[in-house]
């Protein structure tokens, strides 16, 4: 019995001991080291770099333990984002943002695979903002904003409530207080403006790639021709300039310019250089045909998107959860101004108060989801710069139009 009972305490000590031993060799998952380097590397907008840099570091600091992260960030135009992307997949950044009109040609591609939590983002984000991140009811981005669109911006020291309803109006004030009232007409996108609700109309074919436009019309209450000289008359007054939107705000803090049309991403700039005088409001009616035209707008929504090629898919995701969730939306509009799409953000006190979201929110009465092909901004651009010169061809507006209605329908 002496020996059976040694023997028997001789086991659990070894067991014991080894158990000991492994224990030593696995410890605790909290305790482990980091092994795992992700690197990726975020596309953003130039004038977002500071606001990013922030939301990278709360990231690293939120998911500190469970990877080396290294974030690199690139300025890249939210507007040229897809043709960037598509001309290198494998090479380009693993989260990226970019201008919702071109989610379907990304998805397309393959750049772009479904949300997988895609219910969550939905019942998260506007209706609207949903519906531009989507293709055929499937989520494929992660909506951002729901603010991109335009509308007036003017000093209250030189304009009245009244003076805003009319370009012209606005134009003649300017010019008496030797002033300037700006405009970028080397972009399609603010040029819709002027042809949105006049009866003429662009945009896509059922085949999602193509243009149908009307622009050139001859026929019905305006005409194209109409439109045209209409932007004739308005380049000709002394205090009209075109200018793109880094050249208005710069005309804006140097005191030449008291008006001009842009988006909510000025808005704290603007204000920084009017202060209280800063007023924004819908886009004013221009003349056109012997009567006042209600200007347009093309409207849509910045997406944050998740390259389908990534080496870190899941971080990638993760990261772009994290630029898009409700408190980034919300440090984005204190830093940017610019709309939030997620509902509770665009629901708070603070950005209901804002007078560029009123505003906004005013001329999406008047706003048409942009929705057209590549082929519409090249012509359209060279017929505006056209406008904006005084014509020096001098040929015949129908003749351009023409040209610029066959240009952008071309197959």
């Amino acid at each position: 019995m002496e020996k059976r009972s040694s023997f028997l305490i001789s086991c659990i000590c070894i067991l014991s001991l080894l158990s000991a031993c492994g224990s030593q060799k696995q410890p605790p998952a909290d305790s482990r080291p980091v092994n795992e380097t992700v690197t990726l590397t975020v596309w953003g907008a130039e004038e977002d770099e500071a606001l990013l840099q922030e939301i990278f570091s709360s990231f690293q600091t939120h998911y500190a333990g469970q990877a080396d992260f290294q974030i690199t960030y690139r300025p890249q135009s939210e507007s040229n984002c897809k043709d960037a992307l598509l001309g290198d997949l494998e090479g380009g950044a693993d989260v990226f943002a970019f201008a919702d009109d071109q989610v379907a040609a990304l998805a397309a591609a393959g750049g772009l695979d479904p949300i997988a939590d895609g219910e969550a983002v939905q019942n998260a984000s506007l209706p609207a903002a949903v519906e531009a991140a989507s293709v055929e009811n499937t989520l494929y981005a992660y909506p951002l904003t729901a603010d991109n669109g335009y509308f007036l911006y003017y000093n209250k020291a030189y304009f009245t409530e009244q003076d805003i309803e009319s370009l012209n109006q606005m134009l003649e004030v300017a010019a008496q207080a030797e002033k300037l009232v700006a405009m970028d007409w080397s972009s399609a996108w603010y040029v819709y403006a002027f042809f949105g609700n006049t009866g003429l109309e662009v945009g896509l074919n059922e085949d999602g790639l193509t243009n149908y436009c009307t622009w050139n019309s001859a026929e019905g209450p305006i005409c194209g021709v109409d439109v045209a000289q209409a932007m004739l008359d308005i380049a000709a007054s002394p205090a009209f300039t075109n200018r793109t939107d880094t050249e208005f705000l710069a005309g804006v803090r140097d005191g030449t310019v008291i008006a001009g049309v842009s988006g909510v991403w000025n808005a704290v700039a603007v204000e920084e250089a009017w202060g209280t005088n800063m007023g924004a409001s819908k886009l004013p009616t221009y003349t056109c045909a012997g009567q006042q035209v209600q200007m347009a707008s093309f409207s849509g929504c910045k997406l944050i998107g998740v390259n389908a090629y990534s080496q870190y898919p899941e971080w990638a995701a993760r990261l772009a959860e994290w630029i898009t969730s409700e408190e980034n939306q919300r440090l984005r509009f204190e830093m940017r101004g610019q709309g939030p799409a997620n509902i509770n953000a665009a629901n708070s006190p603070e950005v209901q108060a804002s007078a560029s979201i009123a505003a906004l929110l005013e001329q999406s009465n008047y706003s048409q989801l942009q929705r057209v092909g590549g082929k519409f901004w090249d012509p359209v651009a060279e017929f505006s710069d056209s406008m904006a010169r005084g014509n020096p061809s001098g040929a015949p507006l129908q003749v351009q139009l023409d040209r610029l209605a066959e240009a952008v329908s071309e197959r």
